[in-house]
């Protein structure tokens, strides 16, 4: 996290310990309905199409837990093979008790969603196209915008897992044309763990009624009648963990400011410079896939396994982490590979610790 994040939310705390709960969130309550606007100019959205939660997987399981309430026998759920594991074991989960059908999109040669494929899987029976947009397992960047023209033409909710892109990708919905989005504070934003974030659009809230409902997404207004929120706080609940949502709009303010697409360019070029270095190494291979692959670098050496080079890296003060067919296991097992490595650059990364991470791997 940066200094200004890690300010922001101990102060908060700071300030909650002095006045009390409920007065520290009125004395913030500025600043937070403020980062509403911050995370719709973030996407490109409108602020009543924004809820903040607890973290990217329960804002994802809000949006498709409340789509899967309309399913019946023979609908189809269609995804990505490089789908994550917590989306694909809800998929099988509602298709055990609905009758719905989850198939996976082919990839195109490159390895990202086949959208010509994609097109031609769309018919009556399909409910829900749900994608990730870069995978857990590697720098793969699926089209998420040629996907979006498919659905919106087809009438179909699209929605976008954005958990790695947002932060390191000008990721815009307006032109994705997603139904929903969600995405995670710890990631490439360098927000507090605990936080995320997700977007509705306004035509879909309408249909789109969350799993469970409190006092702060609905109003009591007679003895046997309530009245659900308009906007996408609808997915939000009254009791939240305030310090980490200031971190997190500290967090998104902090990536506005320098600027999506200057942060998205000094990404790419680090992991460019990675990967080229990375390549020339003696038995090592990158294992991304895609036409334009993002920050996070795959690959595997041929006489090392993942979990030790992730080891002696540590050693060195190289932190990467490693990625198994238990998070990604379409992809992993359709492409053989048990493990992989994972770097994720960041703008802050210069080329003296990419050296540094390949001149390890090397003496390897």
């Amino acid at each position: 996290m940066p200094t200004p994040v890690i300010d922001a939310t101990t102060a908060y705390w700071q300030r909650e310990a002095e006045i009390g709960g409920y007065e520290a969130a009125a004395a913030y309550d500025d600043i937070i309905e403020a980062g509403y606007a911050s995370a719709a100019r973030l996407l490109n959205a409108q602020r009543a199409e924004i809820a903040f939660v607890e973290n990217a997987t329960r804002g994802w399981d809000l949006l498709f837990y409340g789509l899967a309430a309309s399913l019946r026998p023979g609908d189809r759920i269609l995804t990505s093979r490089s789908e994550y594991v917590s989306n694909v074991i809800a998929f099988l989960q509602v298709a055990e008790r609905t009758g719905a059908h989850v198939e996976v999109i082919p990839c195109d040669e490159s390895g990202q969603v086949d959208v010509h494929a994609l097109a031609e899987m769309l018919d009556a029976r399909v409910k829900l196209v749900a994608i990730t947009h870069v995978p857990t397992n590697g720098g793969l960047v699926n089209p998420a915008a040629a996907i979006g023209r498919l659905t919106q033409a087809a009438g179909i909710p699209f929605l976008l897992d954005a958990c790695q892109s947002v932060g390191q990708l000008v990721v815009d919905v307006a032109e994705i044309g997603c139904d929903m989005l969600t995405t995670t504070g710890r990631k490439y934003l360098r927000g507090p763990r605990g936080t995320g974030f997700i977007y509705v659009k306004q035509a879909t809230m309408a249909t789109l009624i969350p799993p469970f409902l409190d006092v702060h997404a609905a109003t009591w207004v007679s003895a046997q009648r309530y009245e659900v929120r308009g906007d996408a706080r609808r997915f939000e609940n009254w009791e939240t963990n305030y310090a980490g949502k200031v971190g997190l709009i500290t967090a998104i303010d902090y990536a506005l400011a320098w600027g999506m697409p200057a942060i998205e360019a000094r990404v790419r070029a680090l992991a460019t410079t990675l990967r080229r270095a990375l390549a020339d190494i003696p038995g090592v291979r990158i294992q991304d896939l895609g036409v334009d692959p993002c920050g996070i670098v795959s690959f595997t050496h041929a006489r090392v396994d993942a979990e030790t080079i992730m080891r002696v890296l540590a050693d060195q003060r190289v932190n990467v982490t490693t990625s198994s067919p238990f998070g990604t296991r379409f992809d992993m097992e359709a492409r053989q590979l048990p493990m992989v490595v994972r770097a994720s650059v960041h703008y802050y990364n210069d080329d003296g610790e990419i050296a540094q991470l390949v001149a390890a791997v090397a003496r390897l």
